[in-house]
């Protein structure tokens, strides 16, 4: 991690990642057939209303078209470059395949620029490598996991999380999750080798108000400090409680601990133990 000197109050306790230690150049431009524009939701959905609060703003960003298909396989890849993303928490690697396209892709901890990996049934289980599901040994640490066959990867891609294969049982390997969720996943999906990079993003302490608005992040503000016409919590002489049994968001909606999920949602037969509330 990079510590600041304190030179104001904000930045005293103000932490980062030392890119340059890990990137390859810092000054390196993205390869350019592999980017483009796009214009960030902010929060809203296709109608363009708000439907995640406290998003806008920030820095312009560029799109690097990530590879999480993975479909080409049996060929072997080389490792160029280690990159930052603005796009996601993880860094993403410039791979170039033997019969020289280039591909941008998710890379996990400790893999250097020259290294080698590849996508294969028949490949070792080493750190990059991607292979399906019933040829990963028990306890071995997984990334980038497809939920079904060529469906791209969906679960394991932020920074530092992994999933770890507990079981193969008829058919299916049994995955416990980040969030500490056990899923059934048919073991003809695809996952790679190791843990997401980046490990230490957890650990940055943003420091300011306007560091948070660089990355789009806009306040939020407590509903015991507003007025009661604005929320459930709201009013009141010198600060008051919130008054009542549950705690409840801006429109009376039950919070914390609710359940939201579908009863009848597709995946539960999948789920073998949910995952576990927080302070529990």
């Amino acid at each position: 991690m990079k510590k600041y000197k304190p030179t104001t109050p904000s930045r005293r306790h103000m932490t980062g990642i030392s890119y340059r230690d890990i990137l390859t150049s810092s000054k390196s431009n993205p390869e350019k057939s592999l980017t483009k524009g796009f214009k960030r939701a902010k929060g809203r959905n296709s109608a363009g209303r708000i439907t995640v609060r406290h998003k806008g703003g920030g820095h312009k960003r560029l799109y690097r078209q990530v590879d999480f298909k993975y479909d080409k396989k049996d060929i072997p890849i080389t490792i160029k470059t280690i990159e930052y993303d603005p796009n996601r928490s993880g860094f993403i690697g410039l791979a170039v395949y033997a019969d020289g396209e280039k591909r941008y892709t998710l890379l996990p901890k400790g893999i250097s620029a020259g290294d080698k990996i590849i996508i294969s049934e028949k490949a070792d289980i080493k750190i990059g490598n991607r292979l399906p599901l019933k040829n990963i040994p028990v306890g071995t640490f997984i990334y980038n996991s497809e939920i079904k066959p060529s469906s791209g990867a969906k679960l394991g891609r932020s920074a530092g999380n992994f999933a770890e294969i507990i079981a193969q049982d008829k058919g299916y390997s049994l995955l416990k999750l980040p969030s500490g969720e056990v899923r059934k996943i048919i073991d003809t999906a695809w996952a790679s080798i190791g843990n997401v990079s980046n490990d230490e993003h957890n650990l940055k302490v943003i420091g300011k108000a306007g560091r948070s608005r660089w990355m789009g992040i806009r306040p939020t503000v407590r509903g015991s400090a507003m007025n009661p016409v604005d929320h459930p919590f709201g009013g009141g002489e010198g600060r008051q409680g919130a008054g009542m049994k549950r705690p409840k968001n801006l429109w009376g909606k039950g919070i914390r601990g609710v359940k939201t999920r579908k009863s009848k949602k597709y995946s539960n037969i999948f789920i073998v133990s949910r995952r576990k509330k927080k302070g529990k």
